[in-house]
């Protein structure tokens, strides 16, 4: 994704003309645009380098680990649970912030963009699934290749909330997201999408009969990254694209805060007591777990936001330098999508020929307890894909698509 430049929670910037930008409202002339070479927003990547960070530790835990590192089994939320939605929703601010430098409109030039990126991140996430078979031999996997998976659905995510962006007015963006998380709800609820049990869910009948069981994941009843869950994953990607607005909004820096604060805590209840009738669960992308996990992103990112408006720690001067406190994340933060694909393709070179069970080892020897040790060895491979990626951050190296 092209990590567009942003400074909108800093005192003395140049505002984005919100209300002039958006589809069916008045062009905003050259003059009154957002400053193309502003400083890059030291929140957003601070939160996108953490989720990142935490879905490589969490990926990679060596045999027994703490609970809240794994995925719940079905209904209920962990640590773990929060990792791919933060990103998800940061999917949609960057969408919103990218496509704004074009005044969302729908050109030839920004609808190839957009397809190119999306194709190009399927591809990468089949590209991913393929080299988990063809490193041990099975290089013509096809017949039993897993088509959905991380990228693919950020692919998808990423296209619809794109195409929403540059053909539909942006005040039906509440809206559309209403409407897809309702029709997801008689989805779920009059097909037994809370049934753990492949032969009665809805969810896995769909991915079952359209794709067939050996191209889908097999640790669940459901595939996790499957078809009809991708639409509450999109209004998702839509929340994510609505906080976009709000950090390009023509308030004070303060302000913008204390709304994502406001709009963030209102998610995050609201997620909650849906729970209560559609409980949380990440295997389906529950409606609950929507509004939770959004609203969580953007109370962090408006406590991230806090601290940047401030204290001086997390300040930067332009891209590959910046304070000791902010480095260590805006490593990840500047190359997400490389470090996590390199840290997929790693783990899948690791365990193929034993270097993690070498490096497991090596830690076990010291490190006596099973969970600590994985949590160790978990740490040891996040900090392995930071030093490849704070090589790119001193060269000022930015892997876009």
């Amino acid at each position: 994704m092209e990590q567009a430049s942003n400074n909108h929670f800093r005192k003395n910037s140049t505002a984005c003309p919100n209300g002039s930008e958006e589809r069916g409202e008045k062009k905003a002339s050259p003059a009154g645009r957002c400053r193309e070479g502003a400083k890059r927003l030291v929140s957003l990547d601070l939160l996108r380098g953490l989720t990142v960070a935490m879905m490589i530790l969490v990926n990679n835990g060596y045999g027994e680990s703490f609970s809240h590192l794994r995925h719940k089994e079905w209904n209920g939320m962990t640590v773990c649970d929060l990792v791919f939605p933060f990103f998800l929703f940061m999917v949609g601010i960057s969408t919103y912030l990218s496509l704004r430098k074009t005044q969302f409109q729908a050109t030839t030039a920004v609808l190839q963009k957009i397809f190119k990126r999306a194709v190009l991140l399927f591809l990468i996430g089949l590209g991913i699934n393929w080299f988990d078979h063809a490193i041990g031999g099975d290089v013509l996997c096809f017949g039993h290749l897993r088509i959905w998976a991380v990228m693919q659905r950020i692919a998808l995510c990423y296209l619809a909330a794109s195409l929403f962006a540059v053909y539909a007015n942006h005040k039906y963006t509440i809206p559309t997201i209403v409407a897809l998380l309702a029709v997801y709800t008689l989805i779920i609820t009059l097909g037994n999408g809370y049934a753990y049990d492949a032969e009665a869910n809805i969810l896995a009948q769909a991915d079952l009969r359209l794709f067939g069981y050996d191209h889908l994941y097999h640790k669940s009843p459901v595939d996790p990254e499957g078809l009809l869950s991708t639409i509450p994953a999109i209004a998702h990607t839509l929340i994510g694209f609505l906080c976009g607005k709000l950090v390009c909004s023509k308030v004070s820096p303060k302000e913008k805060v204390r709304n994502i604060f406001i709009f963030g805590a209102l998610l995050t209840i609201a997620g909650f007591a849906l729970s209560l009738w559609l409980p949380l669960n990440k295997r389906i992308w529950s409606p609950s777990y929507v509004l939770a996990t959004c609203g969580l992103a953007m109370l962090l990112l408006s406590l991230i936001a806090k601290i940047e408006h401030s204290t001086p720690l997390l300040h930067r001067e332009g891209q590959g330098g910046g304070s000791l406190v902010a480095v260590p994340l805006l490593v990840f933060g500047m190359n997400p999508l490389f470090l996590y694909v390199l840290s997929e393709l790693m783990a899948i070179v690791f365990g193929h020929f034993g270097i993690s069970t070498l490096i497991f080892d090596t830690i076990h020897s010291v490190v006596s307890a099973p969970k600590w040790a994985s949590l160790c060895y978990a740490f040891t491979f996040v900090l392995l894909n930071w030093l490849v990626g704070y090589v790119l951050y001193r060269k000022k190296v930015f892997i876009k698509l």
